[in-house]
């Protein structure tokens, strides 16, 4: 029986077929979700719009969620296509190039605002105007987080600062809808060669870097992050919430890499 027969949901993100939101939308579809998939602009929606021809005919909605009246135009569409909701997967986040390339100290205070709005707050945002569609259905809200916003990640500066609030946000999102049945939660991707992550220098050295010291010898799969999300919008994980649920190979539990201890 499939996992999500029966259940809808949000999925924010998806841009194009290496997009960490689509190895989402792929993975519960496959397991009968009904969904909706969010883009922020009318050139990305070309995208999504030829992307989706491989699902079951999902919602495309327009919604960026730096805009107050987009966010609220969104839980009224959800309501009239799909009456209630069961999951959203969040997987937004962007910061402005020359504030990843350079050093954190030299952030601009527009571009420390504009990472924080779109790659923290809006999970809090979409959160709020969902809720009331989840009522009653042990609803599940994942988010994608990474490993530079708990230590420091060469050249993932401002953006780490901005994950580090997301990874709080999520407990504090878990403890506020806890009572209503609905659970929070962030998957810890490891680094994984997206058009996102194309921003980050040295990323080729950072792929190889995690191959060589995770404890599974090897990089994180686009699928590997689909089936974590899966789980966590599935019933088996009801039990879990306000987790940061690492999905890097191992490569969070080292305290010390590159050193052989042979060598």
């Amino acid at each position: 029986m499939m996992l999500l027969k029966g259940k809808t949901g949000l999925i924010l993100g998806v841009a194009n077929r290496r997009s960490l939101a689509w190895a989402a939308a792929t993975a519960v579809a496959r397991e009968g979700a009904r969904l909706a998939l969010s883009c922020r602009s009318e050139r990305i929606e070309e995208n999504v719009r030829e992307l989706a021809r491989q699902l079951d005919r999902p919602l495309i909605l327009r919604c960026d969620v730096t805009q107050d009246a987009d966010l609220d135009r969104m839980p009224e569409t959800l309501r009239r296509s799909f009456g209630t909701l069961d999951f959203v997967i969040h997987a937004v986040a962007f910061a402005q190039r020359e504030d990843l390339a350079g050093r954190f100290r030299d952030t601009t205070r527009a571009g420390y605002h504009l990472a924080q709005d779109v790659s923290s707050y809006s999970l809090t945002a979409v959160a709020r105007r969902v809720a009331p569609l989840m009522e009653g259905r042990d609803g599940s809200i994942v988010t994608l987080t990474y490993l530079g916003g708990q230590r420091v990640v060469p050249h993932y500066n401002v953006m780490g600062v901005a994950k580090a609030a997301l990874d709080m946000s999520v407990r504090y999102l878990a403890a506020d809808l806890g009572p209503e049945h609905i659970r929070v939660n962030a998957i810890s991707a490891g680094p994984v060669r997206t058009l996102a992550a194309s921003g980050i220098r040295g990323l080729s050295r950072l792929l190889s870097f995690h191959r060589a010291y995770a404890p599974l010898r090897r990089n994180t799969a686009l699928e590997d992050i689909g089936n974590a999300a899966l789980f966590l919008v599935s019933h088996l994980s009801r039990g879990i919430t306000g987790e940061v649920i690492h999905v890097d190979n191992g490569f969070h539990i080292l305290g010390l890499a590159g050193l052989d201890p042979e060598g």
